[in-house]
């Protein structure tokens, strides 16, 4: 599963405060995420992490305009 940091999970259960989505601030092994509503930060494994995720909200990059290469700006010499 393609989970990046600064990405948002929704997960299938809630935490204890009620919140069902996670900010990912660390991924390796284990998880690390913050509740988006009380801040508590929790490290889970990679497992249990990934068999729990029910959506993983991404902001994605602006694409490229047609392949454009910026051009530089010219030098006033």
């Amino acid at each position: 599963m393609d989970v990046r940091v600064g990405d948002v999970l929704r997960m299938k259960k809630p935490h204890p405060c009620g919140c069902v989505e996670f900010a990912v601030l660390r991924v390796g092994m284990d998880f690390k995420i913050r509740c988006l509503k009380c801040g508590r930060e929790i490290m889970l494994p990679r497992l249990k992490c990934e068999r729990n995720i029910r959506k993983i909200l991404r902001q994605e990059d602006p694409p490229a305009e047609s392949g454009e290469v910026p051009r530089p700006l010219p030098r006033s010499d």
